[in-house]
């Protein structure tokens, strides 16, 4: 049987990819943040309602995956309240319909959950310690969905990027061709995600849960494989680029004070992935040249 998928925020980056590598023979709806309001309950019950009824009555398998959140990372730290009604009550409402009409939902988490003063890749049950407004709202908006539904797996993720929305990748091409020379902080660790491999594996995960053979394991790790800092990261945009790589100098987070803390380690462990029987991540590397090739960015 066919999978429906219901995606909200699905006019971003993720929702973008996740509506390209949707199955062809199913169905997909990916309303905007703008057309779905998950932090309005009548919306969000109306929605998944209606979204479910027709799923079942064109005998398809419908699946929930959230895509939308409070992604401003600095603005969060002025804005918590906000950042808490998209990332955690939001979540919570859509869980709570999902629960009413036995729909499985999927809901896309951070690596900002966990304080990043880690020296190994965090596994999913290792203690978070969230040290920004983000972090701990998304940790808040776990919390509620797994609570609150049983049929609720949540995915973190790291250092996306893709062909829809603003990210790190377009950044690095825009500046390429406005400075000779680019300062990038070399003290950061982490694994970059092309959000198609991302969508991919989230869309392979709700083939699973559709069926009612998701993992025992309900929060799970999903990042590019391999780890890099972001200085490496820009290195390899100016590479793929066809420039010199050597034009990006490393500096040090203390070099560019934000308002919101970033996590010095934010690797995340793929292991309960695979033991789920997903299929891992392609490498950062391999997924960054790919994604060059086939004109999905800059």
């Amino acid at each position: 049987m066919a999978l429906a998928l219901l995606v909200p925020g699905g006019r971003g980056q993720l929702g973008h990819d996740l509506v390209a590598v949707a199955p062809s023979e199913g169905l997909v709806h990916a309303p905007s943040s703008a057309e779905l309001d998950i932090t309005d309950a009548q919306a969000v019950s109306d929605a998944v309602a209606s979204f479910a009824c027709a799923a079942r009555d064109d005998s398809l398998r419908p699946v929930v995956v959230n895509a939308a959140a409070y992604t401003a990372v600095d603005a969060a730290e002025s804005d918590e309240d906000r950042a808490f009604l998209v990332n955690a009550k939001g979540p919570e409402l859509l869980a709570a319909a999902c629960r009413e009409h036995d729909v499985p939902l999927l809901h896309v988490s951070t690596d900002y959950v966990f304080p990043g003063d880690g020296t190994r890749p965090y596994e999913p049950d290792d203690e978070t310690g969230p040290r920004s407004a983000y972090g701990r709202t998304k940790l808040a908006g776990e919390q509620r969905v797994l609570t609150c539904w049983e049929r609720s797996w949540v995915v973190r993720t790291a250092w996306v990027y893709g062909a829809g929305g603003p990210n790190f990748v377009k950044t690095m091409a825009r500046l390429a061709n406005e400075r000779d020379q680019l300062s990038v902080v070399d003290d950061q660790l982490g694994s970059p995600t092309w959000a198609l491999d991302l969508a991919g594996g989230l869309v392979e995960l709700a083939a699973l849960v559709a069926a009612r053979r998701g993992p025992a394991r309900r929060v799970l790790h999903a990042t590019g494989g391999g780890e890099t800092t972001w200085c490496g990261f820009a290195k390899a945009v100016f590479a793929e680029l066809g420039l010199d790589p050597e034009r990006v100098k490393p500096c040090g987070t203390a070099d560019f004070p934000r308002p919101a803390p970033r996590p010095a380690y934010s690797v995340l462990s793929g292991r309960a992935w695979q033991e789920a029987g997903l299929t891992p991540l392609r490498p950062w590397r391999e997924a960054l040249s790919t994604a060059f090739a086939t004109g999905a960015v800059p």
